[in-house]
């Protein structure tokens, strides 16, 4: 039977409506408002807040407060106890674990079927086709699909619920023409215990025809190092020489491309998507560029708190879509179908073009330092570290940052933590040219390096591997979509590294 030729037909129908929310994305972005509101009106948070089908934005903005996870909790927990109709119509049956970059909490986030259906899936769905757009005639369906999802089963209480990652969600609800492709099988891809799942996974996938791979780039690349060594090849395209494309999000892949590259040993495509526990935003649509297409309709409105205005939910500043501009920080503010209502999701997005309307992933509101003045956010320690690499044809692992500070008779600095896959020849050297590109991402940073008045040199601790690794294996974050915060205000996290490794 001709699958291929089968998939490539079905996926190249849903081209249209890319095109059409890309060249569309305002009356989308109305679409999807006027959807939102009439479903939220039968809610029970719809009633305390009076959401109505005829609201505008500014009625809308009037009406309903800013949100984060605090604040929608209560409603949460009564989801997850069968009630139904509170933040969206009717029963909602599952609910992602996500603890994102905080270093120790846990949100437990609604998963509705229309969300799980017309955002998550419809966003994977459009990211092939349009990658099968960029680059006809692919035969993808002819070989399997390497999903590194998160670790944990699906957990079911009394009252039907589902609780779990958002990984499992989406792969215990697959259609069978996805499952069909799709690799591990569920019992290996649904493992709790990450260490066990990644030598049972290396070993699954070894002898399979893996022609994508799809996964957070630090725990994918762990899995690509055991393909290596039980196998014994020197390159993953000796292992699958019909790779063609890794589908990456999670974290910028900038710092990581060199250690990929080495691992896969040949060209391949490499394609980022923005899908987080809370929904799917944005995919790249173009292959010589990483920005990302807004996804203005699949369910979720959007709106933006400029960095500079930001206060957090008492933030009186929030503008619509058609009032972004280039080149500024944003807080993402999301409605969606999940039942998240003007909801502060934690990253902070800038726009590169709004025609269409394509974004890059900046960071998040809580991890930036700006103990001196500098306002460092994470978007500039990810390129700066990622030239400095470059240049010493290095990689990292991991890393974070947090201020140093010292007696009045000495300067405060940054310290920083790093753990190499390869480490420059010259850790001398590689100090200096990291803090050259600092100052060179980041004005404010390079000002009050003059003379080091205000911001002294960096310290920076090179620490074996598998020290970030051992870290989140204590707070019980290993593998998945979990991450290490990679700038903090505070020096909590650091301090606990720097503990662990004395």
């Amino acid at each position: 039977m001709p699958f291929n030729a089968i998939f490539s037909w079905f996926i190249g129908k849903l081209q249209p409506r890319i095109n059409n929310y890309r060249d569309f994305p305002i009356e989308c972005q109305a679409e999807t408002f006027q959807f939102l509101l009439e479903n939220g009106s039968k809610t029970r948070f719809g009633k305390e807040f009076n959401i109505q089908a005829d609201l505008t934005l500014e009625d809308f903005q009037k009406k309903v407060p800013l949100q984060d996870y605090g604040t929608l909790k209560p409603l949460i927990d009564k989801s997850i106890e069968g009630e139904e109709n509170l933040l969206w119509p009717g029963k909602t049956s599952w609910f992602a674990k996500s603890s994102g970059t905080t270093a120790d909490r846990i949100k437990i986030l609604p998963i509705t079927k229309d969300s799980l259906f017309e955002n998550h899936y419809a966003g994977g769905k459009d990211l092939l086709a349009q990658y099968y757009t960029n680059l006809p005639n692919r035969k993808l369906y002819n070989a399997k699909h390497l999903i590194i999802g998160g670790s944990g089963e699906l957990k079911t209480n009394e009252d039907g619920v589902f609780i779990g990652d958002l990984s499992a969600i989406i792969i215990n609800n697959l259609p069978w023409w996805t499952e069909l492709r799709r690799s591990p099988k569920k019992e290996i891809a649904l493992l709790g215990n990450w260490e066990e799942k990644l030598n049972r996974m290396a070993k699954a996938v070894i002898d399979e025809n893996i022609c994508i791979i799809a996964g957070v780039p630090s725990w994918t690349s762990l899995l690509l190092k055991k393909v290596l060594q039980i196998s014994e090849k020197k390159t993953i395209l000796e292992v699958w020489p019909n790779l063609e494309l890794y589908i990456h999000g999670g974290m910028n892949f900038a710092p990581y491309q060199f250690t990929f590259e080495k691992l896969i040993g040949g060209p391949i495509n490499y394609v980022e998507s923005y899908n987080s526990s809370e929904g799917y935003f944005g995919l790249q649509d173009q292959l010589n560029s990483k920005d990302l297409l807004l996804l203005t309709q699949s369910q979720a409105f959007y709106e933006f708190i400029p960095m500079s205005d930001f206060n957090g939910l008492q933030s009186k500043n929030v503008v619509g879509l058609k009032d972004v501009q280039i080149q500024e920080e944003y807080a993402l503010v999301i409605t969606t179908s999940s039942g998240l209502w003007r909801y502060i999701i934690g990253d902070t997005v800038r726009f590169t073009s709004t025609s269409p309307y394509r974004f890059v992933v900046s960071g998040r509101i809580s991890h930036f330092i700006n103990a001196f003045g500098e306002k460092l956010i994470v978007e500039h320690a990810e390129k700066a570290i990622a030239n400095a690499c470059a240049a010493n044809q290095s990689s990292i692992i991991d890393f974070t940052v947090a201020p140093a500070f010292f007696e009045n008779t000495k300067t405060g600095c940054h310290e920083w933590i790093i753990e190499f896959e390869e480490a420059p020849e010259d850790l001398e050297n590689f100090k200096v040219l990291l803090d050259s590109e600092l100052k060179k991402q980041n004005a404010d940073y390079d000002a009050k390096r003059f003379e080091s008045l205000n911001i002294d040199f960096p310290i920076v601790h090179f620490v074996p591997k598998g020290t970030f690794q051992e870290w989140l294996k204590s707070k019980g974050k290993l593998g998945g979509q979990h991450k290490v915060p990679r700038l903090m205000n505070d020096r909590t996290i650091l301090e606990q590294i720097l503990q662990r490794i004395s």
